[in-house]
């Protein structure tokens, strides 16, 4: 008898711990405000989150998980360890083509990429036969490269175009190992500051209200937490048009995420904005036109299917 009293007890136990469990990382129990997390790279696009996790929120608490690399955060966002991130748009619009359910929520900035070439180098047409960096084949500075490359008649196989993470381009650019590079801010900066480098391109100067980085969540989350998903996206916003302010305050905010001089960093927000996050259809749809140009993608996901603008808008 003894046994089976405590068979139950253990029994009800286990079935209290799993009605106040979750797989999301949204989910809370025991009345507890739920956590919101949300995947980044130290890089001046994730801006907005920066400034919204400055914040606190009576409806949910917000937990900015750093990664090191791409490839890791996607695969965080598409096993389901995180709830959403700040990505390269085309990293997810891959995934969201292989079946993953994944929705774009919002931009993550505007504008605010160059594309850097050393000191040596005076015109795109001596980037021939030279390595030029970039973070990912799958990303808008790949299309900015093959675009600008294209204004000057240069075929994107005369040009060894190789992939390396962000933090590395900067030192190779100074080493003489590549020849330029386009990647997500501050890292361009950085060599101009440094003197190491010079600009190219301005990215509106090649692909005006360009799409790069992005608010990604999963689908799975948004069904699950329609209300507070909405939450979440106006106060990622609200993070957003503080950033735009581009004051102290928001200097001290980044200055804890991204570990770069003042200089550098005055110099790549001057480059960038954040004042309109929503995801424009005619943007999406020249975005769409240049993965399949380059090849990049047979059937990248249509606007209605992968981009959920009801938040933002």
């Amino acid at each position: 008898m003894k046994k089976v009293v405590l068979m139950m007890t253990m029994l009800f136990v286990a079935l209290l711990a799993a009605c106040g469990s979750s797989e999301t990382g949204s989910s809370a129990g025991n009345g507890e405000k739920p956590t919101i997390k949300i995947g980044y790279l130290p890089i001046t696009h994730a801006v907005p989150l920066y400034m919204q996790n400055d914040e606190k929120y009576e409806d949910y608490n917000l937990e900015l998980v750093k990664f090191g690399s791409w490839p890791e955060l996607m695969d965080a966002l598409n096993t389901g360890a995180i709830d959403g991130a700040s990505v390269l748009i085309q990293l997810a619009m891959n995934a969201k083509e292989k079946g993953i359910d994944l929705k774009a929520v919002a931009l993550g900035h505007r504008d605010g990429n160059v594309l850097i070439g050393g000191k040596d180098i005076n015109s795109v047409e001596e980037l021939k036969g030279k390595s030029f960096a970039i973070p990912s084949r799958f990303s808008t500075h790949n299309i900015l490269l093959y675009e600008m490359l294209k204004k000057h008649g240069i075929a994107y196989d005369e040009v060894d175009v190789i992939e390396l993470p962000p933090a590395e381009m900067p030192a190779a650019l100074a080493e003489g190992r590549i020849a330029g590079y386009v990647v997500a801010e501050p890292f361009g900066a950085i060599s101009v500051a440094l003197e190491n480098g010079k600009v190219l391109y301005q990215s509106e100067e090649i692909w005006k209200d360009s799409i790069d980085c992005g608010l990604v969540l999963r689908g799975q989350f948004i069904k699950e937490n329609k209300e507070l998903a909405g939450k979440f996206v106006d106060d990622y916003v609200a993070g957003g048009e503080l950033a735009q302010g581009k004051d102290d305050h928001m200097h001290e905010v980044v200055g804890q995420y991204l570990t770069v001089e003042k200089n550098v960093l005055d110099i790549s927000l001057d480059w960038i904005s954040y004042d309109n996050l929503s995801i424009e259809q005619d943007s999406y749809a020249i975005l769409r036109d240049a993965l399949l140009e380059m090849g990049l993608s047979e059937n990248p996901p249509s606007y209605e299917d992968f981009v959920d603008a009801s938040f933002v808008n």
